[in-house]
């Protein structure tokens, strides 16, 4: 199948369509990446991700890229402890050390956001991604997709591949499935400056991550590289919390008057966090695909990442299913024994809805486990039954997805938050 003689869009310029950018263009797809920021430079980028062997990781080599990778991932970043709501030390990395290197498949390396958008961003040929393209609209013209943005251009593509997140804009071509309402609703921060901001967190932190568990609540902290922090909470609420509670997420001193009421039983330490001024907030509701989702194939389009199987962040695996995503389907569309791209994205899609259907199954367990009264207690017998491999896939799930995902800058929140 030759897909060298056809205009391939991807649209969304995160991780996900970024490694697809990379991965076809080595096989010489003539491909372009639509992103609605207007530069890389647009807004601040969120926390730290971490890779997996099979998956993030896995994309990065067969990219050419984990040179660069090694160069810029944080190892102290992946040192993890869990407390408790009174920030009582349960488990601490920094004492027991980690043993797992590259190749091993139990190691997650670290790395901001920011940087790994850099890598993937270099790697590409000059003029791949268009910015300030946020898509208005899809229609098909004859043989064609047309691509209308906001800022008035144009664009002509043979083949679309959704990379934009949970709100795609062309997941509605693709499938009438909707997600659901998992029942749980998470606060997400972004705070300057840590050590001066919040100086007991950020001793407790050292550089890594809490989780912390309490009350049926949850609230995790990630450092990043430049000394800030990246922050959520997340606890059982109804469906429109956000919009109906009437706070001002650009207030502080409401959001941490609303923290007191609903964490009264937390320590208040964990009040540094909301203090500044400057911490940028916003309500995340979460939601889910069908587990079971399926749809026909078509010639012309497919999804890949949250466009195509949004979930919750509890299972760790959000950036790497959308670099997976854009391994198998690079595979797929460039795999000669497909006679057509209806094939080729057919065996992607079945592939995907499989991946889709175990995680998510994990995903929605740990979403109800990780909100019970007995969190902790769980997570720690698994510890005195020194089931590692289960503990880590349970507990480092916050950094991949929504909790950390792009942050805006203090210029351009107000646009995001509702």
């Amino acid at each position: 199948m030759e897909i060298q003689n056809k205009k391939i869009a991807i649209v969304g310029g995160g991780p996900g369509g970024l490694t697809l950018a990379r991965l076809l263009q080595l096989k010489g797809a003539n491909v372009h990446v639509y992103e609605r920021d207007i530069n890389k430079d647009a807004r601040i980028q969120g926390g730290t991700l971490d890779l997996h062997t099979d998956s993030g990781l896995a994309a990065l080599a067969k990219a050419g890229l984990m040179e660069e990778f090694k160069t810029y991932y944080r190892p102290e970043a992946g040192w993890m402890r869990v407390v408790d709501h009174q920030l009582q030390i349960h488990f601490d990395e920094h004492q027991k050390g980690k043993k797992e290197d590259f190749g091993d498949s139990n190691h997650r390396p670290e790395i901001d956001r920011g940087p790994l958008r850099q890598i993937l961003l270099n790697a590409l040929d000059e003029g791949t991604v268009v910015w300030d393209s946020h898509v208005q609209s899809i229609e098909k013209i004859q043989d064609t997709w047309q691509l209308v943005f906001q800022n008035g251009n144009t664009a002509r593509a043979d083949l679309i591949i959704g990379a934009d997140g949970a709100n795609s804009k062309i997941r509605p071509f693709v499938t009438a499935i909707k997600p659901y309402w998992t029942g749980i609703t998470m606060l997400e921060g972004s705070l300057k400056d840590g050590a001066k901001t919040a100086p007991v967190i950020h001793k407790l932190l050292k550089g890594g991550k809490l989780f912390a568990y309490g009350k049926e609540k949850t609230l995790i902290v990630s450092s990043k590289g430049n000394g800030s922090f990246g922050f959520a909470a997340s606890f059982k609420s109804n469906e429109h919390w956000a919009k109906e509670n009437n706070i001002d997420f650009n207030d502080h001193k409401q959001v941490l008057a609303w923290y007191k009421k609903e964490f009264s039983a937390w320590n208040p330490a964990w009040w540094e966090l909301f203090n500044s001024p400057d911490t940028i907030f916003i309500p995340r509701p979460q939601y889910c695909m069908p587990l079971d989702q399926k749809w026909k194939a078509k010639a012309d389009i497919t999804l890949l990442g949250d466009a195509a199987h949004w979930m919750p962040p509890f299972a760790g695996e959000g950036v790497n299913m959308a670099m997976l995503d854009a391994l198998q389907l690079s595979e797929a569309l460039t795999n000669p024994v497909f006679s057509d791209t209806k094939q080729a994205i057919a065996c992607y899609e079945k592939q995907m809805f499989t991946r889709f259907a175990k995680i998510g199954k994990d995903t929605l367990f740990n979403t109800k486990w990780m909100h019970q009264p007995n969190a902790l207690k769980d997570m720690l017998a698994m510890f005195s039954k020194n089931k590692m491999k289960q503990l880590r896939f349970l507990t480092k799930y916050i950094i991949q997805t929504s909790f950390f995902r792009t942050q805006l800058n203090m210029d351009t929140r107000k646009k995001r938050i509702h």
